[in-house]
């Protein structure tokens, strides 16, 4: 396997880990309206990722210049034909990481309120567009000879890319919810595992539809094989979650956001951008790609720098792996 190759699945690996890590924070954020009774309720679910969301976002930093190095063909036309959508992602990501810094600077309801409904657009919006726009890359969108996008917005908007972006809506909540009932206690917890496993059923019967569809459109051994392993794994996900083994749920919910992105990965190879209307004007690994030494020299950094990246982010979520219980909070608050 050439470096070009190689770096297809890189940058697949690096959105794998946006999407499995940032995707749960989506789902966290998504559930505010419904686990939250009182702002104690409301502050256990926001703590859960208060010292890992802005890491987990490093991901989709570290994949985007990843993506404009390795193939500055496919970043071009993907940020140039996507530009709305990608646009409005950004700014509802920086609405949420307003949010979190500002909600605790007053004790008003009304503040926190608004900054909670922030919270809540700024990661339901994100996780459908994601969707939208990863469905669209390996479904083909149409291009020119010199591989530019000749659609407008409502060519994104197509059955296939709403029924992806609804996808990455369910998994990411459910997976969310499922953090939730991991990491905290009293009636979070208990409202999140019940949530969990009825929009599970919803998120099961979205999801296997899409996968079929994409199965159906792409089909090769791979992307089959990644689909069945999504579904079996959202499946047990649920029948942990009935049980009450929350890590056990979480992690099955992971491995599914995973296989979900590797379906995808597999449907779209060895294209990174299929031009729907002639498959001549197609960006490819061999056409998209930057020279030989730009890659090595990537190549070089990537193996100095990911797995102090990968360990660095372990380690955190070692530190912060206790539950956030109500009582911790209620002290906290009482002491000040």
């Amino acid at each position: 396997m050439d470096l070009a190759h190689l770096w297809f699945w890189i940058i697949g690996i690096l959105f794998i880990g946006y999407f499995v890590l940032d995707g749960f924070d989506f789902g966290v954020g998504m559930s505010l309206p419904f686990l939250g009774r009182d702002d104690v309720g409301r502050r256990q679910v926001i703590n859960t990722i208060g010292p890992v969301w802005d890491l987990n976002e490093t991901w989709l930093i570290v994949a985007g210049a990843c993506l404009f190095a390795a193939f500055p063909q496919w970043y071009a036309t993907l940020f140039s034909g996507f530009y709305l959508p990608l646009l409005v992602i950004l700014v509802t990501l920086i609405l949420r990481g307003v949010s979190f810094e500002y909600r605790h600077q007053r004790d008003s309801l009304r503040w926190k309120a608004g900054f909670d409904t922030m919270i809540v657009v700024g990661s339901a919006v994100p996780a459908f567009l994601w969707g939208v726009a990863f469905a669209n890359i390996v479904n083909g969108v149409p291009l020119d000879a010199g591989h530019n996008f000749t659609g407008s917005l409502f060519t994104l908007l197509n059955p296939y890319s709403l029924l992806g972006g609804l996808t990455t809506l369910l998994l990411f909540f459910v997976n969310g919810l499922l953090f939730v009932a991991l990491k905290t206690d009293g009636q979070v917890r208990e409202d999140a595992r019940s949530l969990a496993f009825r929009s599970g059923i919803l998120a099961l019967v979205v999801a296997a539809g899409f996968l079929a569809w994409t199965v159906l459109a792409h089909f090769s051994t791979p992307v089959l094989l990644f689909a069945v392993v999504a579904a079996v794994c959202l499946l047990v996900s649920i029948a942990c979650n009935l049980r009450g083994v929350e890590g056990w749920a979480f992690g099955f919910g992971a491995v599914v956001v995973l296989t979900a992105v590797l379906t995808l990965w597999c449907a779209l190879y060895p294209d990174v951008m299929p031009a729907s209307n002639d498959p001549a004007h197609s960006l490819t690994i061999e056409n998209a790609s930057s020279n030989t030494y730009t890659l090595q020299v990537m190549s070089w950094a990537a193996l100095i720098f990911l797995p102090l990246v990968v360990l660095y982010q372990g380690w955190t979520y070692w530190i912060f792996r206790r539950r956030v219980t109500r009582s911790h909070i209620e002290n906290a608050a009482a002491a000040h």
